[in-house]
C-alpha cells in the first residue's frame, strides 16, 4: 500500500499516467529518449529518477533466482519479507531481532 498523495518516480510506461488520476503525484523519465534522471529545480541534483527502484527489483530477482519459481499465490509473502530485509538493512542475528519485535508489536 502507498499512502495516497505520496510523490511517485516513474519512467514513461504508459499504466504510469493514471496515478494522477488515483490520487498520486507522479514525476517520470523517458529511458526512450534517452533520459535517465532530471534536475527539475536547477539546483544540480537530479530529484527525478528511478535508479533506486530498477535496483532494487534487480536484487530482489538474483535473490528470488535460486527458488527457480516461486506460486504467484506466494509471491507478496516474499516480496514482504525481501523489502523488510532491504530496507532493514541489516543481516545475521540483527535483522532476527528487528524480524522478531516488528512480528510481535
Amino acid at each position: 500500500m502507498v499512502k495516497p498523495g505520496t510523490l511517485i518516480y516513474t519512467d514513461e510506461y504508459d499504466i504510469y499516467a493514471r496515478l494522477e488520476t488515483w490520487g498520486y503525484a507522479h514525476k517520470s523519465v523517458c529511458h526512450s529518449a534517452g533520459e535517465y534522471a532530471r534536475d527539475d529545480d536547477g539546483d544540480g541534483f537530479c530529484e527525478v529518477h528511478v535508479n533506486t527502484m530498477e535496483g532494487f527489483w534487480s536484487l530482489l530477482r538474483s535473490w528470488l533466482r535460486p527458488h527457480r519459481g516461486i506460486s504467484q499465490e506466494k509471491l507478496p509473502i516474499y516480496l514482504g519479507f525481501f523489502e523488510f530485509v532491504h530496507n532493514a538493512r541489516k543481516r545475521g542475528k540483527a535483522l532476527l531481532g528487528s524480524l522478531l519485535s516488528t512480528l510481535l508489536v
